[in-house]
């Protein structure tokens, strides 16, 4: 199945969205703290699910290089890593790569925090200087 790409333009509030689903390739980078996290996130849910439904087996990279996040974009991240496991564990191969500044203690912690949930996704920590 061949699915449209999702590009969505970081805005002063909301991540740059790159999904290249024919590559397999993700990516959500910058900030997130959306005054609606729904209106943010729904259109990223929404291709998200079809994509993972449709993955099967194949290899999937999704990079986070999220420099600050708020509360109501957590949960939406919660619930982002939640659909990858499930595609993790009916067979797709996901790898996470999480990036965070390699000074940022907070956000090394949140991939950490992340990670302690997922039973099926590769998820690595990436310090980047």
């Amino acid at each position: 199945m061949l699915m449209e790409n999702l590009t969505i333009a970081a805005t002063e509030r909301s991540p740059a969205v790159d999904f290249d689903f024919a590559a397999g390739r993700l990516s959500l980078k910058g900030e997130s703290y959306p005054e609606d996290a729904s209106a943010v996130f729904g259109p990223i849910f929404a291709a998200l699910e079809t994509f993972l439904g449709a993955a099967g087996d194949r290899e999937v990279t999704f990079d986070f290089e999220l420099i600050y996040f708020n509360s109501s974009s957590a949960k939406a991240l919660m619930n982002m890593f939640q659909m990858l496991d499930q595609a993790a564990g009916a067979g797709c191969r996901l790898q996470v790569n999480w990036f965070y500044a390699a000074d940022d203690d907070t956000m090394k912690e949140f991939g950490e925090d992340f990670s302690e949930d997922l039973d099926h996704v590769g998820f690595h920590l990436v310090a980047v200087e």
